[in-house]
């Protein structure tokens, strides 16, 4: 498809479900002056909602036919399939569908098999809380956030830039283009299986015949490890099992990874003391990108020339994301204007 010779503009825009990030967004966009229409499973928040500058309503038809420009599914992946069914007969053909999921793989199956495929491009902003509903919401919670923006061959180009404006222009924040399946590897990595190892840490502690005393103790390193086990369980449960086979490759290569250091420390060999600083010195790069990220003031710019009219849009942002590059705004249909933060070589 060619593109729209002006930057489509995501004005109003459809929330379904006012969770933690449902909310956080719906909020943060009706206090930067977007129109935001809402519905949720049921209408405890509206009150607050209101309050707000949000536009609650009764029923998901009601949230399609108020034909916003983006509507953003912000509910449970369980619950996907009945809300789509809902959507599908009632959504405008001008409203772009979106998500805020942790997996993208089962949320585009699930919108191919609602017939709405066409007019869907996938995202994931990477914040959140071990907080959970309405009640904990925050607009703050999406300060500076990057959000994935997951494409195929079929994603339509007007539909991606109208997406991209909600989170550049609506939210503020900064993007980035990836394929489904390198997305959901990567989550698995930085946040589904961090959350089973921190899980798995409160475990031990709970059954731990010093609990008392070690929770005692606990400091900044505990906190740390283990903040998002204080997560609701159902919905660390639910986010774990969407991604599971990417999760369980993951947790047997860190049991491999411990076993190995476990043996080191029972080994006092002179190799053994050797390979045991080695292990703590393999991160390394790790530690040099984060002290470079808490040094730089001000991220590095260029602007990124893209070829939509050419189809080749998707590829040359995807390439910019593994450069380690994130788009901040689109300032014409064929060119963005990107950061460069530290990376890590």
């Amino acid at each position: 498809m060619a593109a729209s010779p002006v930057l489509t503009s995501a004005h109003k825009i459809a929330v379904a479900g006012l969770g933690l990030i449902g909310g956080s967004l719906a909020r943060r966009l009706a206090a930067r002056g977007r129109f935001v229409i809402a519905w949720n499973h049921n209408d405890r928040p509206y009150e607050q909602a209101r309050s707000q500058g949000i536009h609650c309503v009764d029923t998901l038809e009601e949230l399609a036919k108020g034909k916003a420009d983006v509507l953003v599914l912000a509910t449970p992946l369980r619950a996907m399939p009945d809300v789509l069914q809902a959507l599908a007969p009632v959504l405008s053909r001008g409203t772009t569908l979106t998500d805020v999921g942790s997996v993208k793989g089962p949320v585009r199956r699930q919108v191919e098999q609602a017939g709405l495929a066409d007019r869907y491009v996938g995202a994931h902003p990477m914040a959140g809380s071990e907080g959970s509903g309405y009640e904990d919401s925050d607009p703050a919670l999406l300060e500076d956030a990057l959000w994935a923006l997951c494409v195929d061959e079929h994603t339509d180009y007007s539909r991606f830039l109208t997406v991209a404006d909600m989170i550049t222009q609506g939210l503020g924040n900064r993007l980035i283009a990836l394929g489904d399946a390198t997305h959901d590897r990567a989550a698995a990595l930085i946040s589904h299986m961090p959350h089973v190892v921190a899980t798995a840490l409160a475990n031990m502690l709970t059954r731990s015949p010093d609990r008392r005393v070690a929770s005692a103790l606990a400091a900044g390193s505990w906190r740390d490890m283990t903040r998002v086990a204080l997560t609701d369980p159902e919905r660390t449960r639910a986010m774990v099992e969407e991604n599971a086979d990417q999760v369980a490759d993951l947790l047997d290569a860190l049991v491999e990874n411990l076993q190995g250091m476990a043996s080191l420390l029972r080994d006092q060999e002179p190799e053994a003391d050797e390979k045991r600083g080695d292990f703590f010195l393999q991160a390394d790069p790790f530690r040099r990108y984060k002290a470079a990220l808490a040094y730089q003031e001000q991220m590095p710019t260029t602007d990124l020339e893209l070829d939509p009219q050419g189809g080749n849009w998707r590829q040359e942002l995807m390439d910019s994301a593994l450069r380690g590059e994130q788009v901040s705004a689109f300032l014409t249909t064929s060119r963005a204007r990107v950061l460069h933060p530290p990376v890590i070589d």
